[in-house]
């Protein structure tokens, strides 16, 4: 763009004979030029200045660009100053700023080219992240913001709709190549994985493109990030549409504005008004839309006109619908139009410098009649100012705009036409905490669903209650979905790793939440604890009516013949022992724990001792018989009293001990692998407790030799051999009883220690009192003076 006072400023060069005509680009051009015409015209912004341009089409190739950058910069011979470029030569030729090119591969070649003279470059379509590199391309700006904001939006998106598996296809240029790395490189950060990364060659073959195609189905990837010019993107989707993949499709476009009057202006166009001779592009453009030779209009340049109809020059192009007529979706235009307002507003900047306040060494203002296209490029780099429409335009220290973004879903009309439908925006300036990316999803069409936007993953999402396993040999988002173990929990979704509930507590069945441990006892009201409840009391109950037999027939020999007195005292112990038994039964707390293992203790060694005293009183009964033995004056109801009490005084003096030193208290016992909590009553001193089942078991190996040593006596005159019986399952009860507590689990070691009670005491009654109870009750004529002493003379000697 030349900027000068009084000069032609419509120069265009002729056209280059591009292999097609480009309707979008030629609505760039027009809309560069309508700008500066309303520039000019209005004349509020630059008064007195006249704004010119020189245009030239570079085929979007970037041998044509370097070549028109070459043609702009040829009529100059640009010689070094100090650090300044000044140019000699004629003013008509200087060109202060240069406004393109459109493609990010034709950008690369012009703006290093331009950069040596240090000429601003200032594109309107160019995003590849790569020409923000100032030491490659230190005068290169645009109004396209770069590929890494595009880039950071789309991963924002693939974040936002949860997708980890994404497939990423690129067009082989720069832009495409550029783009796509960088999505990949940041979409794996984000803990994505890429399922394919192809590129679409130049040539745009159809085995090349359906392979593509091929591939994308395979892969199973649901989501295809394309990075492509539209010439790309449309062969892909010819080639999808038809080999039967379909779907819906949204994607990133720059913010749109409608610009006033451009309509118009771009109808304004007509081969037969008096201008046309100075539009070189008109004749190629005009044929193209209306698909017909204008004849004599184009003999001065080569154009085949074989099979197209002549022009009748009644066309008129607001008839037409197509790319260059629609400006419903104002989006590169503006950046055009943008691209020239910052310019003028970089001039209008130059001419405002204030005499010994400029910018620029020894605090110097620039030439304003001599334009220095360095010294432009400063002022542009500090253009920051807010347009008609709203949008702030400034550049960063790279040259790039403010990133924002519409965020644009395509839907089909009713009528069958495409509509471009924005549904959310991203701006990359936002930073009070808001989200950066925005969008209604009620407004989502996809695949002609109203906001069904699919879910593309490798796997399937992980439900809370499982986390996610690796798969051997598989991409990280490949996993499988593993049921947390018990006692663990995940409460979110793809979950990386269960965590452990602590000691107290246990997971549900889901898995997703930890609650308290079912706590385990023997209780009154399980069956375990109802059963041995039922039996203790039985076996109480059978010892009360034996006492009440044993009372109702105490004065018949066979209750006196067994010492009543020691009869009774046992069965009050025995009766002891059975309810001595509900004490371990019911939630263990520090008395019950203290009561249960005293009362066994000092019960049971009552029974023993005097089932120990009704043995020796048989068997010195018979030590008596013998002539001139006085061994029964030693063994007297006193005597046998004062040995029931002594050995009974013992045990109660080691249970004091016990609970005075280290006494039995309630326990908690929470095992990392069982989902219930144990309370159980712990011994407190094992010492303690071995000397109680010790003294015990003393007791009871003592009984049972007295009583093997008795065995022999008359049958009739002793309950020697009821004793032997008794005493010998009594000692193998809890023989085996050591062993079965040890090894038994939480509430099973107290139902082990309550059966072993139960059973013995159950064995010290039938084996010692159910014979006689037998006897009084069913074979009376047994339970006489003269029976008892019938055999015992015969047997005596």
């Amino acid at each position: 763009m030349v900027v000068e006072p009084s000069l032609s400023f419509t120069s265009m060069p002729p056209p280059t004979q591009c292999t097609r005509f480009n309707f979008r680009t030629f609505r760039w051009m027009q809309t560069m030029i309508f700008a500066i015409e309303e520039i000019n015209k209005d004349g509020k912004l630059l008064p007195n200045i006249t704004l010119g341009y020189k245009i030239y089409d570079s085929c979007s190739t970037p041998h044509q660009a370097l070549k028109a950058a070459t043609e702009l910069m040829g009529s100059e011979k640009y010689s070094s100053v100090g650090e300044e470029l000044q140019s000699k030569g004629t003013c008509q030729g200087t060109v202060p700023v240069v406004i393109g090119d459109g493609g990010s591969t034709q950008s690369l070649v012009v703006a290093r080219f331009l950069g040596v003279f240090h000429v601003p470059q200032v594109s309107y379509f160019s995003s590849c992240a790569c020409l923000s590199d100032k030491k490659q391309f230190p005068t290169f700006l645009r109004t396209m913001p770069s590929d890494f904001f595009q880039v950071d939006a789309l991963v924002q998106l693939v974040k936002h709709f949860g997708w980890t598996w994404v497939g990423v296809i690129a067009g082989d240029d720069a832009y495409g190549r550029g783009g796509a790395n960088i999505f990949a490189d940041e979409v794996r950060k984000l803990g994505a994985c890429v399922a394919l990364h192809e590129i679409i060659p130049k040539n745009r073959a159809q085995t090349a493109i359906s392979s593509i195609v091929s591939k994308i189905r395979s892969s199973g990837a649901r989501v295809i990030l394309v990075f492509a010019v539209e010439q790309d993107v449309a062969a892909l989707f010819d080639e999808g549409l038809r080999e039967g993949l379909t779907g819906g499709s949204m994607g990133f476009a720059i913010r749109r504005a409608h610009i006033p009057r451009l309509q118009d202006f771009l109808f304004r166009l007509h081969p037969l008004s008096p201008d046309a001779h100075e539009n070189p592009f008109l004749i190629p453009f005009w044929e193209e839309v209306f698909q017909c030779s204008l004849g004599v209009q184009a003999e001065d340049q080569e154009h085949d006109a074989e099979g197209k109809p002549p022009c009748s020059g009644a066309e008129e192009l607001g008839n037409v619908e197509n790319i260059y007529s629609d400006v419903s979706q104002l989006r590169i235009s503006y950046n055009v139009y943008k691209a020239v307002y910052a310019i003028v507003h970089a001039l209008k900047a130059m001419r405002s410098c204030v005499k010994g306040k400029g910018p620029f060494h020894l605090q110097a203002c620039p030439d304003v009649d001599n334009i220095q296209p360095w010294q432009l490029f400063h002022y542009i780099t500090k253009v920051e100012y807010l347009n008609s429409f709203g949008d702030e335009t400034k550049f960063d220290e790279n040259g790039d705009p403010a990133a924002m973004y519409d965020l644009v879903n395509w839907q089909l009309s009713p009528n069958g036409e495409m509509q471009f439908v924005t549904i959310g925006k991203f701006d990359k300036a936002i930073t009070d905490g808001k989200q950066k990316l925005q969008i209604q999803e009620q407004n989502i069409v996809w695949n002609g669903n109203q906001s069904k936007v699919p879910l593309s993953v490798c796997s399937s999402i992980c439900p809370p209650g499982t986390r996610k396993a690796i798969r051997p040999n598989f991409p990280i988002c490949c996993h499988d979905c593993v049921v947390c173990t018990a006692g663990e929990i995940s409460n979110q979704t793809d979950a990386i790793e269960c965590v452990r509930c602590l000691p107290e507590f246990w997971s549900n069945a889901e898995r997703t939440v930890c609650i308290p441990k079912q706590v385990e006892f023997l209780s009154f009201s399980d069956t375990m604890g109802i059963t041995l409840m039922a039996i203790s009391i039985i076996g109480s109950f059978c010892t009360c009516v034996v006492v009440l037999i044993f009372s109702c027939h105490r004065t018949t020999p066979i209750v006196r013949a067994n010492n009543s007195e020691l009869s009774f005292l046992l069965l009050f112990s025995l009766t002891l022992c059975f309810l001595c038994s509900l004490t371990f039964i019911g939630r263990p707390s520090k008395w019950s724990c203290m009561l249960r293992h005293t009362a066994f203790g000092i019960t049971f060694v009552l029974c023993i001792s005097c089932i120990l005293g009704k043995t020796i009183v048989v068997l010195m009964a018979f030590k008596a018989a013998l002539p001139g033995s006085n061994v029964m004056r030693w063994f007297g109801p006193a005597q046998q009293k004062a040995i029931i009490t002594v050995s009974t005084l013992v045990q109660v003096i080691i249970c004091i001990v016990w609970l005075i030193v280290a006494p039995p208290t309630p326990r908690r016992l929470m095992p990392r692998e069982s989902a219930i909590v144990i309370l159980l009553c712990d011994e407190g001193s094992p010492i303690a407790f071995a000397l109680v089942l010790g003294y015990i078991g003393l007791l009871a190996c003592l009984c049972l030799l007295l009583a093997f040593l008795a065995r022999k006596l008359p049958d009739n005159f002793n309950e020697a051999k009821l004793i032997t019986f008794s005493m010998l399952i009594f000692c193998a009860v809890w023989v085996a009883f050591v062993p079965a507590y040890i090894s038994s689990p939480g509430k099973y070691s107290t139902v082990t220690e309550v059966f072993a009670i139960l059973a013995s005491s159950y064995g010290l009654l039938g084996c010692i009192f159910a014979p006689k109870c037998y006897i009084i009750l069913l074979r009376p004529e047994k339970n006489t003076k003269k029976h008892l002493m019938s055999k015992s003379a015969t047997d005596k000697f």
